[in-house]
């Protein structure tokens, strides 16, 4: 189930209560991501920008700074910043992944070629840390440097994790927190500093995005074996193409027998996929139940991303970041 399969849409709530700061972080995205000398660089990177994305990660920075009480411009940079940086590392992911859809859209790697997606990315990193710079804010730009270097580190791991039977689900939490949760807890905690409010609200907002960032990505890999090539954007079973290791291929192969790990041998560490492979793997999960308790682990993810709100001011946005949270997981109900 896709996020516009349901009839209530808090990112839509939030959209509309954010309309005008989004008007202003879109605006300044358009003029950022031009080029004058390279004419590929607004080529590229409007294809991804302008495929129809939920600009969720931008939201969250616009929500947190506005649920904070702020008034001045600087979460609009922000942002922004925080987009690019997403845009970023979807062009690198697809590279990596060799991946063909995006979005429901051909891949930038596939219209264009792999040098170009990896330099635009590099360009709009870039362009990132230039916003940074504008806000004068050095714990602002420590926020995101930091995290644009957990991201890196997720990924490099991911390299390395995704392929070994070995991998656990402490290392998989590792790499989601690092290719997802990172930027979503940046995305929040940094809306709260250039508000200047307490502490105790920084922290919140951090610990609530990266709980959400981490339920998405739980149910983004669940959905990768559940859902439909419309609800995610992509081709199902990529991931299972790709060999990657997910929570719920984790947990069926702790359950496996001798032969069903053989099975996960074959596909997996050795990459000898045939035609069927993809079933069999999803009727081995089923047994092993191993759908249902990632779910469940990204319920868990919920419930700490709302009890992190507690200590916010009664705000609306409050109450839409706490459906927003739900909703995650609504894509798999």
């Amino acid at each position: 189930m896709g996020l516009d399969d349901v009839s209530q849409k808090p990112h839509d709530r939030l959209a509309a209560w954010l309309a005008s700061d989004m008007a202003a972080v879109n605006a300044l995205i358009a003029a950022r991501m031009a080029s004058e000398h390279a004419p590929r660089i607004p080529q590229v990177t409007a294809h991804l920008v302008e495929a129809g994305g939920k600009r969720l990660r931008p939201m969250l920075t616009l929500a947190a700074a506005r649920l904070c009480g702020y008034d001045g411009d600087n979460h609009i940079k922000l942002a922004a910043t925080v987009e690019f940086i997403h845009t970023a590392t979807l062009l690198h992911d697809d590279v990596v992944d060799e991946s063909q859809r995006r979005r429901g859209r051909p891949t930038a790697n596939l219209l264009w070629d792999n040098k170009s997606s990896v330099l635009v990315g590099d360009y709009l990193f870039a362009r990132s840390f230039q916003l940074m710079v504008e806000t004068d804010s050095l714990r602002v730009m420590d926020i995101l440097a930091n995290a644009s270097a957990v991201i890196a580190e997720g990924e490099v791991l991911q390299l390395t994790a995704a392929q070994d039977l070995a991998t656990t689900e402490a290392i998989y939490l590792t790499v989601v927190r690092g290719k997802t949760a990172a930027l979503f807890a940046a995305a929040t905690e940094v809306g709260a500093v250039i508000a200047g409010v307490p502490e105790a609200q920084v922290v919140a907002l951090r610990d609530y995005g990266d709980a959400l960032g981490i339920a998405f990505q739980i149910v983004d890999d669940l959905l990768d074996y559940g859902g439909t090539d419309a609800a995610i954007g992509k081709n199902t079973g990529d991931d299972f193409r790709e060999r990657k290791l997910t929570l719920p291929v984790i947990k069926a192969v702790a359950k496996a027998d001798a032969e069903e790990r053989a099975f996960w041998v074959r596909v997996i560490e050795k990459g000898d996929q045939r035609e069927g492979d993809l079933d069999h793997a999803k009727a081995l999960m089923a047994k092993a139940g191993s759908m249902e308790a990632a779910r469940a682990e990204a319920l868990d993810w919920v419930a700490r991303a709302r009890s992190a709100l507690g200590v916010l001011p009664d705000h609306p946005l409050r109450g839409m970041l706490d459906e927003l949270a739900d909703y995650v997981v609504a894509r798999i109900a």
